[in-house]
C-alpha cells in the first residue's frame, strides 16, 4: 500500500466509457423499439451521472492531492480541469439529447462528446497517470478512491457501476475491480444484483451486433 499510486483502474473505467458510448451508437442503428429507447436513455443519463461525479472526484480529491505533492505537475493538472469544463458542456448536450429528440440527435451529441472526451482520456492516462504514480502512495490513492467514490455511494449504485465496469473485461482486469470490493459485499454485488444488471443490460444490448455481457 505504500508503493507507488496503482492507476489501472482508471484505465478500466476509461474503457467502459468508451465502449458504451460506442455501443449505444451501434444500437441506434436502424429502427430502435420503444422499450429499447427508454432502455437507452435511461444508461445514458446514468453514464453522465456517472461521468461528472469521476471528474467531481479528481478535481476535488485527487489532483489537488498530487498537486501539493508535485507542483511541478500543475501544467498537466490545468490541462485535465480545463479538460473536465469542456467535456461538462458536451455531456450536457447528450443528457438532452438522450431525452429522445432523435437517434440521429443522440448519435451526434455522442460524437461531440467524444471529440473532446476521447482525447482527454488518452492525455489522462498517458501524461496525468504517471504524475499520480510519482507524486502519491497507493494508500493515498486507495484512501482518495474511498473517500471521493465508495463511501458517498449506496451499495445498489456502487453495484451498477462495478458490474459496468466488470462488463466483458478480461480476467486480469476484472480481478482488479473486484480486488476493490471485500468478499462480503462483493458476494452481494455479484450474485445479488449481477441478474438485474444483466436484465437492463439486456434490455439495450441485446438483438443488436454488440454482443453479449457477462
Amino acid at each position: 500500500m505504500d508503493g507507488p499510486a496503482d492507476t489501472r483502474m482508471m484505465g478500466i473505467v476509461h474503457d467502459a466509457l468508451r465502449r458504451d458510448l460506442a455501443r449505444t451508437r451501434a444500437a441506434l442503428r436502424g429502427p430502435v423499439p420503444e422499450a429499447r429507447r427508454r432502455a437507452l436513455a435511461a444508461h445514458v443519463a446514468w453514464m453522465m451521472d456517472f461521468l461528472h461525479a469521476h471528474h467531481e472526484g479528481e478535481d476535488a480529491g485527487l489532483y489537488p492531492m498530487v498537486r501539493a505533492a508535485d507542483p511541478g505537475a500543475g501544467p498537466v493538472l490545468d490541462a485535465m480541469a480545463a479538460d473536465h469544463a469542456a467535456i461538462d458542456s458536451a455531456v450536457e448536450a447528450l443528457r438532452a439529447a438522450a431525452r429522445w429528440e432523435s437517434s440521429d440527435a443522440v448519435c451526434a451529441a455522442i460524437t461531440a462528446l467524444e471529440d473532446v472526451l476521447l482525447p482527454h482520456l488518452q492525455r489522462e492516462e498517458t501524461e496525468a497517470m504517471p504524475l499520480v504514480s510519482a507524486a502519491i502512495t497507493h494508500r493515498q490513492w486507495h484512501e482518495w478512491n474511498q473517500e471521493h467514490n465508495i463511501k458517498p455511494k449506496s451499495l445498489p449504485r456502487l453495484a451498477e457501476e462495478g458490474l459496468w465496469l466488470m462488463d466483458g473485461l478480461d480476467p486480469a482486469r476484472r480481478a482488479i475491480v473486484v480486488a476493490e470490493v471485500p468478499w462480503v459485499p462483493r458476494t452481494i454485488v455479484l450474485h445479488g444484483f449481477g441478474p438485474g444488471y444483466r436484465r437492463r443490460a439486456a434490455a439495450r444490448w441485446a438483438g443488436t451486433a454488440i454482443g453479449a455481457t457477462s
